[in-house]
């Protein structure tokens, strides 16, 4: 059982496992670390392209939510291997919904980045 932690020591507990969390994930999953990948490469050239602040946001977030929910897809399938690695229909549809939305948020990634690559195409001299 792990002690009753609150303030900074719960704070500092909780980023640790948090880190481990991350790790683990980037070790077990080849998509996590081309979507961390990508991620890296798209932060310096939207803080270079992006005009404002809500750019930059729209861009960085975009590419923030990626990981995000691959990092959930990923507990999901964790979890339901953990349980059991026999074929089940649940056990199938429920991590398909997980990849579907990773699927989803890379779609919000491409179609955020495209519009304003577009945008910035179509405004330049």
């Amino acid at each position: 059982m792990y002690p009753k932690n609150s303030g900074w020591n719960r704070f500092w507990f909780a980023m640790i496992f948090s880190l481990k969390g991350l790790a683990y994930c980037f070790r077990s999953e080849a998509a996590m670390r081309e979507y961390t990948v990508i991620f890296l490469i798209s932060i310096p050239v939207a803080l270079y392209l992006g005009e404002n602040p809500v750019e930059r946001i729209l861009l960085i977030g975009s590419g923030s939510l990626v990981l995000i929910i691959e990092q959930l897809n990923s507990a999901i399938e964790a979890t339901l291997d953990r349980i059991s690695t026999e074929h089940h229909d649940l056990t199938g549809a429920a991590k398909d919904m997980g990849s579907a939305g990773v699927f989803l948020a890379v779609l919000l990634f491409v179609y955020t980045w495209g519009e304003f690559l577009l945008r910035l195409w179509q405004t330049s001299p």
